[in-house]
């Protein structure tokens, strides 16, 4: 070291070139850690956190077109409240899809749904499937979804028990319920002529 205290070149160098192999050796490991299974999920929820809502979205009841359901958003129910989401009439049993990748937040049988399955997808929206049958064989709250992934199958448990088998149908966004309808006709495809 000179007398007047600084360190020599040679010194400054070696230690900046001992500060940066740490963070290449930091940035290696927050890497491997991020790509790992173990990290799976996180990176999952930050994708959907980052992802807007979607525009479409397909029916999700297998075999049901969009242009035949029913819109029942917002007719009148008991207690004076309103209907807030779709009834999607289906034989019993036939499997019922996820709309959108996300995460099962929750599986469950109480409450006006009965059988229900909530799952969290892009845009925080919770999408709500109501009145099940039966779920799909191991689902569990915590599970990572992709669309179309079978959450269970049409019934009509809950509150829905003297009503022909159907899903009931709901999104839930940062702004409260919103009309399913539109975003499912958006992927239908145009009717055929005559």
């Amino acid at each position: 070291m000179p007398a007047h205290g600084r360190p020599t070149l040679a010194r400054r160098l070696a230690g900046s070139a001992w500060t940066l192999l740490w963070l290449c050796v930091l940035g290696a490991c927050l890497l491997w850690a991020w790509q790992h299974p173990a990290t799976q999920r996180a990176r999952f929820t930050w994708e959907l956190a980052r992802s807007p809502a979607p525009e479409t979205l397909p029916v999700p009841v297998q075999g049901v077109e969009a242009g035949r359901i029913a819109d029942t958003w917002g007719a009148p129910r008991d207690s004076d409240r309103s209907h807030e989401g779709l009834d999607i009439f289906a034989p019993r049993g036939t499997p019922v899809t996820s709309t959108t990748r996300g995460i099962v937040t929750a599986v469950r049988d109480r409450g006006l749904g009965g059988r229900q399955v909530w799952v969290r997808g892009p845009g925080n929206e919770s999408h709500y499937y109501a009145h099940l049958d039966h779920w799909a064989p191991g689902l569990a709250a915590g599970d990572m979804v992709e669309a179309g992934t079978v959450l269970g199958t049409v019934g009509n448990t809950g509150n829905a028990r003297t009503t022909p088998p159907h899903l009931h149908y709901g999104i839930y966004g940062p702004g409260g319920a919103s009309n399913p309808l539109p975003r499912l006709l958006a992927t239908a495809p145009p009717p055929s002529p005559p």
